[in-house]
Formats: structure tokens, sequence, C-alpha cells
């Protein structure tokens, strides 16, 4: 066996003893008194009232799909950025991904294209009062 392993034996080793001494500093340094207003469940600062298994209101599960789609519209366009303005980088990559010069105007048209559609999926949800909570 040659020394090419030792750091990955060092690393197990090290991980293991912090695994270790955070289980047993949380054991003794732990408080221990229990109270009813300990053990109860937490649920976003407010006091849990009725059954577990009660309905969700709809507004939850639009609230939710509406910041889904805005917030994955920024996946689409950090890569664009990047490729789109990574000619004139001085930063070294192991792999650039850039757009062909020719093509700047025809990318930049789609993505506007895209923030056109995603500007009027918005102006929609704001009318049909999405984003008011009542």
């Amino acid at each position: 066996m040659g020394g090419e392993n030792v750091p990955i034996f060092l690393f197990v080793i090290v991980a293991l003893l912090i695994a270790a001494g955070m289980l047993i500093g949380s054991a003794v340094l732990a408080p221990r008194k229990t109270t009813e207003v300990k053990n109860m469940p937490y649920e976003s600062g407010m006091d849990p009232i009725g059954d577990a298994r009660q309905r969700f209101d709809v507004r939850f599960y639009l609230v939710a799909i509406v910041f889904l789609l805005f917030d994955v519209e920024l996946l689409f366009l950090y890569p664009w950025a990047a490729a789109q303005w990574s000619q004139g980088s001085t930063i070294p990559t192991a792999a650039p991904a850039r757009v062909p010069a020719e093509f700047h105007g025809l990318v930049f048209g789609e993505i506007m294209i895209f923030l056109v559609i995603l500007a009027a999926a918005f102006a929609y949800a704001w009318r049909k009062g999405v984003f008011e909570w009542r």
C-alpha cells in the first residue's frame, strides 16, 4: 500500500473524530430539564392547533408554484449570461462555454423573448391575485 491513500484515511479519521465529538459534546452539554412547552412540536413559531391531517389552503400551493416558476428562471439566465459575455473574459477556465460572436444577437433575442413571456406570466399572476395573501 502506497502513501497516496494516507490523506484519504486521515480525512476519514478526522471526520469520525469530529462526529464523535459532536455527539458526546451534545450529550454532555445538552439541558436536561424538560417542560411541557419544550416537548411541544415546533411549527414555524406558532402553537399547533387542530389535527395534523387537516387540508392546506390552495393559496399555499399557488405561492409555492409561483415561487418555483420565478426561481427556476434564474437557472436559465445565469448560464446564458456566463456563456454570452465570456469572450472578453480574462479568467482562465478549463472548458469555456462561449457563444460564437455571430450568434450573440440571436441568443440575446431568444432570451428577451423568454423574459417577455416570463413578464407576461408575472403580470397574469399579479392580476389574478396570486401574490395577495388574504
